[in-house]
């Protein structure tokens, strides 16, 4: 895991690249590189790049960053490249390679990108299973090759302003360059963050960034042409595979293993993020497998939560000892939150309501000297666990079918919504307005706010500007349209909007706060690929299925506990004082005053 920065000024008009530009959003992302900074730029001021390095596969300084190869046609330094995540079967790569006699001088995933792309050029990532983002020079070419991995567990975000454009793991980086972030408030960005807490990618808080969105790679030449290139689409593989025949024998045993084992590839230790789920339960059951008693795992539990089914702490230590793992339990109570809130409001580079449940268990596998922990994230996306695979479609069958619903719902919410949000939850208010669809549905279940509350929170006309040009409910909806499934339509809707706009985005701002790469074995390009065909069917694999694959079973007690999710006392924390009152009365209750809190700084 590492910060990669960019500037290519590709314009004949754009000034020089400012090497202290570059360097200042580098140095911004110390804490996602603290093992060694590396900076390099042309002679002609037209293309910089800048790495911060957390040293993990051949951490030796031969494989530090900016790295260049020579080509194999003899033009000296021809790719440069800067990258950050994890190629997982990059040995398997470099082994193929070297059989057609290419030579290599380091052990790294790094110079193995190289040499893919000299032979390969952009169709080099259909070859890739890991968490990536990376920027590749073409001195000769004079282009540049830009790439996200499919799924987006690594950020990468652009910033063009029609003749330089800006790259860098961050948006603070971004604005810590003083460049960027002039333009003005991006309206979607503010909307997306108030309807589900969380800013939906492409969007950010500033209209001049943008996500590089996941699956996607771009090359811009000198002069600004440009070729876009989509890989990999949730949506679109869904929908072919439900027009494939799903072939009658699945090992699910040996794919979990298969990818618990490519996770693990790493030249430092590696644990395990252990609550009192099956996913992490496990993970954990199949690491220990192959990793024996050196296996090491970590749980996070809150003294409110003590003595509760909320509590993860005593049946985590009951899965732990089960697989005689290096176990570490630590609790924390609202004085570490309030201690740790101004750090945890800096690290988050985009607002989001989650994500202090992990800033603590990455800090407590940091202080273990750790830098690699395996995480559960992603299992209930894959086997259909969380609640809104029967929720979302069971609301659609009910409500969809029923003629004029929707705007018998639109007057029945503007007439009773004020009175409904003083009785019970605002969302209830549109429910025949909103219910009847997947992508309406879906907003009410995963909602924080709902469109009409927005005017009381933010400006008016920046509500409305920000609906019309996020189109959330119309963006949904042609995801789903042509996924037939309603269990592939909600997967669809989880992995790229909650999963990957929160979850990921998450893991990776609090795991990078104390240098920690977070990786995610059920977020696996292979795993995903060959489980499609399997997916939406009434024989599809579920949660249970999954975690019967250990040789040596769970538990009992792990498939006895109701799912609870992993719980933080925000709600309590907040509501005692801790982040300040809000006077709004929309801004009341639950994590509302947290999200106005987190908006508030996040905005300035």
């Amino acid at each position: 895991m590492c910060g990669i920065t960019a500037i290519f000024a590709y314009h004949p008009e754009a000034p020089a690249v400012v090497h202290g530009e570059v360097k200042a959003i580098s140095n911004a992302m110390f804490q996602r590189g603290p093992d060694g900074g590396g900076f390099w730029a042309d002679n002609a001021g037209r293309i910089a790049m800048g790495h911060r390095r957390l040293a993990i596969i051949d951490p030796k300084p031969q494989a530090a960053q900016p790295m260049a190869i020579d080509s194999r046609e003899g033009f000296k330094e021809r790719y440069r490249i800067i990258f950050n995540g994890e190629i997982y079967n990059f040995r398997e790569l470099k082994k193929e390679l070297e059989g057609k006699g290419i030579t290599f001088s380091t052990e790294s995933d790094t110079e193995v990108l190289l040499r893919l792309y000299e032979r390969d050029g952009a169709n080099m990532l259909e070859f890739l299973r890991g968490m990536y983002t990376f920027v590749i020079w073409d001195a000769v070419g004079e282009t540049m090759f830009i790439a996200r991995d499919p799924f987006g567990i690594k950020p990468l975000y652009l910033a063009d302003d029609g003749k330089t454009l800006r790259i860098a793991s961050q948006v603070k980086a971004l604005l810590a360059g003083g460049q960027v972030g002039h333009a003005g408030p991006n309206p979607a960005g503010y909307v997306g963050f108030l309807l589900f807490g969380t800013v939906p990618e492409p969007h950010t808080l500033y209209k001049n960034i943008e996500a590089l969105p996941a699956g996607q790679a771009v090359t811009i030449a000198r002069g600004g042409e440009r070729k876009e290139y989509r890989f990999f689409s949730v949506s679109e593989r869904l929908q072919r595979a439900e027009y494939q025949e799903a072939p009658k024998l699945l090992d699910l045993r040996k794919l979990l293993l298969d990818s618990i084992n490519h996770h693990f590839v790493s030249d430092v230790p590696v644990g395990v993020f252990l609550s009192a789920g099956l996913d992490s339960s496990t993970i954990c059951a199949l690491a220990s497998e192959t990793q024996g008693s050196d296996l090491r795992t970590f749980t996070l539990g809150f003294d409110e939560f003590k003595d509760t089914p909320h509590d993860e702490v005593p049946l985590a230590e009951v899965v732990s000892a089960h697989y005689g793992t290096r176990h570490l339990t630590e609790r924390i109570e609202k004085s570490y939150f309030d201690s740790a809130l101004t750090n945890i409001l800096t690290a988050m580079d985009q607002p989001s309501i989650d994500g202090v449940n992990t800033y603590f268990i990455a800090r407590i596998a940091a202080s273990s000297g750790l830098k690699v922990v395996l995480s559960g994230l992603g299992g209930d996306e894959l086997f259909g666990g969380y609640d809104t695979f029967k929720q979302v479609p069971r609301l659609v069958s009910l409500l969809g079918a029923v003629p004029g619903l929707v705007p018998f719902g639109r007057v029945f919410r503007c007439l009773a919504g004020p009175l409904v949000a003083r009785m019970m939850n605002a969302k209830y208010a549109g429910l025949f307005e909103f219910g009847g669809s997947y992508s309406g549905a879906y907003l009410l279940r995963r909602g924080l706010f709902m469109p009409w509350e927005l005017p009381e929170l933010i400006d008016p006309e920046m509500a409305r500007t920000g609906w019309e040009n996020l189109q959330p409910l119309l963006s949904m909806e042609r995801q789903v349209g042509q996924v037939f499934s309603p269990q592939n339509k909600i997967r669809v809707l989880e992995t790229t909007h909650y999963m990957r706009n929160q979850l990921l985005r998450d893991a990776d701002w609090a795991g990078m706060a104390h240098s920690v790469e977070i990786r995610v074995p059920f977020v696996d390009p292979v795993l995903f690929e060959t489980l499609a065909p399997y997916l939406g069917r009434l024989d599809a694999p579920t949660k249970w299925c999954m975690a019967a694959t250990p040789e040596k079973p769970l538990p009992q007690q792990v498939f006895n506990r109701s799912k609870t999710g992993f719980n933080v006392p925000i709600e309590d924390w907040t509501r005692m004082g801790a982040v300040g009152s809000e006077n709004t009365n929309v801004a009341r209750g639950g994590l509302r005053p947290w999200a106005v809190r987190v908006l508030k700084t996040a905005s300035g």
